[in-house]
């Protein structure tokens, strides 16, 4: 028997693909980038030739100005925190209900036909019909707007969740039951790994949702947040100034995503899904 042993050019070869896929893993969420940048650059050109003056829609030069002006003063920073603040509250309260009650009624059918009426009236209500609701029962002040933020995250995780629990395969819990596997065994062992792809896109959603409640919950008579610089620039007339407030948005959004993404990866490890091998081409 004889063993072949990697002949030099093998080696250097191996060596030197080693680096460049590196390389490409790490450069290929800025291909999201290309898009925005081009965008922007297209813009900014289409005003230094004169095509449009710029007024209403700002170039981007005029934007990165204002941000930078307001990163200056201390202004930005504040409002960043605060609306950080507010999202991060609602998010995770909304979260909690929504996970609780969908499971609720994913894995309980007589809950299901109690419950889920009234959920999908509710989650037909318009956002900015909440406020002044809210208003009146919980003030102006911070319980309002987090609670604002929490029932916009809810439905979609609620939604998540008991769908996902429903959509489990009957094979797989009648594998469990032949095992007798017990009923806290049965969550663990075979209803939670499968529920978790479709609940981490559910959290997803409940966050870009989220990122959306917080400009309704900050019209409800905000002096700080993001949403308060989009309305005084509206009052003021500074279209730079909300359109800084939107770029900040969504960076904010993309950014909180990207985390949580990062965050939930290691529970999906296990998955031999189509886009694992499609993201390496």
């Amino acid at each position: 028997m004889t063993v072949e042993l990697p002949t030099t050019g093998q080696i250097e070869a191996g060596t030197q693909v080693a680096p460049l896929a590196r390389l490409r893993r790490y450069l290929r969420p800025l291909l999201g980038l290309l898009l925005p940048l081009a965008l922007a650059a297209g813009w900014e050109l289409t005003v230094w030739l004169g095509f449009s003056s710029g007024r209403l829609v700002p170039p981007p030069s005029k934007v990165f100005a204002t941000i930078g002006e307001l990163a200056r003063s201390g202004e930005l920073s504040r409002h960043i925190w605060v609306t950080l603040w507010r999202v991060a509250s609602g998010f995770a309260l909304g979260v909690i209900a929504g996970t609780i009650m969908g499971a609720i009624s994913g894995y309980w059918g007589l809950a299901r036909r109690l419950l889920d009426p009234t959920v999908q009236a509710l989650r037909a209500i318009p956002s900015i019909a909440w406020v002044p609701l809210f208003i009146l029962w919980l003030g102006i002040f911070e319980t309002s707007k987090v609670a604002l933020i929490a029932v916009g995250v809810f439905f979609p995780v609620y939604l998540g969740v008991m769908g996902a629990i429903l959509s489990v395969d009957r094979k797989i819990v009648e594998v469990g039951r032949i095992f007798r596997l017990s009923g806290p065994a049965m969550i663990r062992r075979i209803l939670l790994p499968a529920v978790l792809p479709a609940y981490v896109l559910a959290l997803r959603v409940g966050l870009g949702l989220g990122w959306m409640f917080v400009v309704a919950a900050e019209f409800m008579g905000a002096s700080e947040g993001l949403g308060y610089l989009l309305i005084d620039g509206q009052q003021l007339g500074k279209p730079a100034q909300i359109v800084a407030a939107i770029v900040i948005f969504a960076i904010l959004g993309k950014a909180t995503d990207w985390l949580l993404e990062i965050a939930t990866a290691p529970l999906l490890r296990w998955q031999d899904a189509f886009s694992r091998q499609a993201g390496g081409a």
